[in-house]
């Protein structure tokens, strides 16, 4: 099969093109995969540019690998051909953290610079902290000053080429905007058809902060996902008059937003069908029926929610936006 060129768009005017397409390197229990360098590999091979990494999903040091890998092996000739994304953990959301945090992540991955950076989420935790479940008692409130001007350092040290953030809403990042010199250019959040995030969407367009989708297919098979975008009739529906999956339904619809998606799969064939979304689309009709799909949000982000913590319930945490 020959190299998908997945099509890029501009996020912000220093960075360079993201793909619309990105492949996404949690496996949850996260670290319990040996092969996460394998896999990265092929999907190189494949096609796949752009590569969504976090500290605490610990696939930073295999995703450097396979880097150096595909460099070696010709599959790439610089690493300027990747687009590589990492997170700041909660642990590290602390002013004095942030930069000393995305040095360790950078010698994990074997690189000078990400590509992005993002907050994973507008929460901070006893500094350090690092396992998933978190502790409910190491909830901090986020300081967005100190922490966003230390994300604004690691843009002007070079050590990323764009700052964003990881599941905020509009009023936190209207928050943000009140006090940023460097505006965020990426906002990830959970997207898809059942929960589409219009009012986000919007509001992101409006402030010029690309929008980056995760849990395209719902995340079946993890703490935080739901088996429903898979078994949406209306997608199904869709995919049998279309001759297509499932899923590909799905991230068709999330790329036709344009917005960039990213698809988490370390299956060879799904890997490659994940691909094979660009040279075929949805109908008006399509596009209407997916639209009055019901909406729920899967990812209601319990784990982070506390009496005691900085967010009560997941309606403070989304700001009603579930």
């Amino acid at each position: 099969m020959a190299n998908v060129i997945v099509p890029a768009t501009q996020v912000n005017t220093n960075g360079k093109a993201i793909p619309l397409l990105g492949f996404g390197t949690a496996e949850f229990p996260f670290g319990s995969n040996d092969n996460v360098k394998e896999h990265i590999l092929h999907a190189i091979q494949l096609g796949y540019r752009h590569f969504d990494s976090a500290s605490i999903y610990l696939s930073e040091q295999p995703l450097g690998e396979a880097v150096a890998d595909a460099l070696e092996l010709g599959l790439i000739n610089s690493r300027e051909e990747l687009f590589i994304t990492t997170k700041l953990w909660c642990g590290d959301a602390h002013g004095d953290r942030v930069v000393p945090a995305l040095q360790r992540s950078l010698k994990n991955l074997g690189l000078q610079f990400v590509d992005l950076y993002l907050v994973h989420f507008p929460v901070s935790l006893k500094a350090g902290e690092c396992e998933l479940p978190v502790k409910k008692e190491d909830l901090l409130p986020f300081d967005y000053e100190s922490v966003w001007k230390a994300m604004e350092e690691c843009q002007k040290l070079g050590l990323a080429k764009s700052i964003g953030v990881s599941n905020f809403s509009c009023k936190k990042l209207e928050k943000l905007l009140s006090i940023a010199e460097i505006p965020p250019a990426v906002n990830q959040v959970e997207m898809n058809p059942l929960w589409q995030q219009q009012k986000l969407r919007k509001f992101c367009k409006e402030k010029g902060i690309h929008i980056t989708a995760y849990s395209p297919l719902g995340a079946k098979g993890t703490f935080w996902g739901t088996n429903r975008v898979m078994e949406c009739e209306v997608l199904e529906e869709i995919a049998k008059a279309k001759g297509k999956t499932h899923g590909q339904v799905c991230l068709r619809w999330v790329y036709e937003q344009g917005v960039n998606v990213l698809v988490k799969s370390f299956n060879k064939e799904r890997m490659k069908e994940n691909l094979d979304i660009f040279d075929w689309s949805l109908s008006l009709e399509e596009l209407n029926k997916i639209s009055q799909i019901p909406q729920k949000k899967g990812f209601v982000g319990l784990e982070i929610v506390s009496p005691n913590g900085p967010y009560k319930s997941p309606e403070e945490l989304w700001d009603e936006e579930i």
